[in-house]
């Protein structure tokens, strides 16, 4: 099980495909760990280097006593890549992993090849923060069948659970095993989310990728917030696909990705 300690916390990675190949990271979702880029890592291993990662208080990473931030998650794997001898790469992320892939392209522009951000936000209006506190208040709990509850409908949509009536009992049993403490660390940390300000200060190219079933993180205002404020950002909208757009439509999402990655080959 590769891990290093990163400032202080020992970080689970994983790195796929070829040694030589351009790196991309992928930033896992608040509620995500590494296997949940099942669908991702062999679409791109076959051209790239593709470097996944448990932020602390997620999967097979460390748990610390919080408090945690986003920034302090951006610090962690810079330090990851660091140590990794990565000195560059294509940044990725959904949710909770896009407000992270922020912060890089904010505070370490020298690393961000490219940014494809996925299903996030820059901040945090009254309807996702009720949402959130919703699901910490399972947290408090220690109710995993009640988090699963009270989150599923905002991560995914309607059209896709219908399909997918296996999802909760498939679903149940791994949330009753999270970290409830981490968990709250973790949302606390996302409802501290406020830089929209500070997304000028971003270089790097940016594709804003939603999805148009999105309820947690909608199109207006999030996405819209991230396009008009980022240099030069670019939108894509996924048709038929919710918040958890990379498992509800992976074709479409790692199409928009390589596509992506494609175009910044240079970069």
């Amino acid at each position: 099980m590769p891990t290093l300690e990163i400032n202080g916390t020992e970080i689970f990675y994983e790195l796929h495909g070829p040694e030589d190949a351009p790196v991309v990271a992928l930033i896992n979702g608040v509620l995500m760990s590494t296997p949940s880029w099942g669908y991702q890592t062999p679409a791109l291993a076959s051209r790239y280097r593709v470097l996944l990662h448990d932020c602390r208080g997620q999967g097979q990473s460390a748990h610390p006593t919080g408090p945690y931030s986003m920034r302090q998650h951006a610090d962690d794997l810079v330090a990851l890549m660091e140590a990794l001898g990565i000195q560059r790469a294509h940044i990725a992320g959904i949710s909770y992993g896009g407000e992270i892939a922020q912060l890089l392209g904010i505070h370490y522009p020298e690393r961000v090849r490219s940014l494809f951000l996925s299903s996030t936000v820059s901040e945090v209006h009254h309807l996702l923060r009720a949402k959130i506190e919703a699901w910490m208040a399972a947290a408090e709990r220690r109710d995993g069948a009640m988090l699963y509850r009270a989150s599923v409908a905002d991560n995914f949509s309607e059209p896709w659970l219908v399909a997918h009536p296996g999802w909760a009992e498939a679903s149940i049993p791994r949330y009753e095993k999270l970290d409830f403490d981490a968990v709250l660390n973790l949302c606390r940390a996302f409802l501290g989310i406020d830089w929209t300000a500070e997304l000028h200060r971003i270089t790097a190219p940016a594709l804003v990728v939603v999805g148009e079933l999105d309820t947690l993180k909608p199109l207006s205002p999030y996405s819209r917030l991230l396009v008009e404020h980022i240099p030069g950002a670019q939108l894509l909208i996924l048709g038929n696909a919710g918040h958890a757009c990379c498992i509800e439509t992976p074709a479409a999402w790692n199409a928009a990705l390589l596509g992506w990655l494609e175009t910044n080959h240079q970069v």
